[in-house]
């Protein structure tokens, strides 16, 4: 029999009106859809934070050519210019040593294409690695899961390579052969100085 409430809804006699209990998945919380550049700048925050290491993101600089002013309180900027072609991304100290590394990241899950570098971070790079810096490249291929720490020195064939006319990317294998993983965790979340001590100390 089919019994009613006053506000016309029917009653339902079955389990349907009680919520299933969802079914246990393997759930990984290592990402959770963060990008490259929001895990690297909560690793170098912890990494400060703790007196581990003094790493920072180099702002971009922008030429800001027109401002609107709608309140006094308030400024938008309408129309803004890259001043100069920007070096890397991160730049820092650690036991001493000079760091300098630039983090791509692509959603690629066979390679990486080289045209996300320029000739110029090449250049910086390398004038960093003349001068005893430690300079390296962390690439992360985000479907696949996987970020790689991977030393100028062996990256930095791979953009001769393309220069010479060869191929203008790198397959994950290449890059699997030449690197280190880097794994997720929560605090760090991308902990490369794990790799960094492993590799240059």
């Amino acid at each position: 029999m089919a019994i009613g409430y006053p506000n016309g809804k029917k009653f339902a006699t079955s389990n349907e009106s009680i919520p299933q209990k969802k079914r246990k998945t393997n759930v990984t919380y290592g990402k959770r859809g963060m990008s490259l550049e929001d895990d690297l700048n909560d690793t170098i925050a912890y990494y400060l934070a703790q007196n581990m290491a003094v790493i920072h993101k180099k702002p971009t600089p922008v030429q800001i050519v027109s401002v609107d002013y709608p309140k006094r309180s308030s400024a938008k900027i309408k129309e803004a210019y890259f001043k100069t072609p920007s070096t890397t991304d991160y730049n820092g100290v650690y036991k001493g040593k000079y760091i300098d590394f630039e983090a791509k990241e692509t959603q690629n899950t066979t390679s990486f294409p080289l045209s996300n570098f320029h000739d110029h971070q090449m250049t910086h790079m390398a004038s960093v690695l003349k001068q005893d810096g430690i300079v390296f490249v962390i690439i992360a291929f985000q479907k696949l899961g996987e970020t790689h720490f991977i030393p100028f020195e062996k990256f930095y064939p791979f953009w001769q390579r393309m220069q010479s006319g060869g191929r203008k990317s790198v397959t994950l294998a290449e890059i699997q052969d030449v690197s280190d993983q880097i794994p997720y965790g929560l605090n760090p979340r991308l902990d490369f100085l794990k790799t960094i001590e492993k590799i240059y100390f």
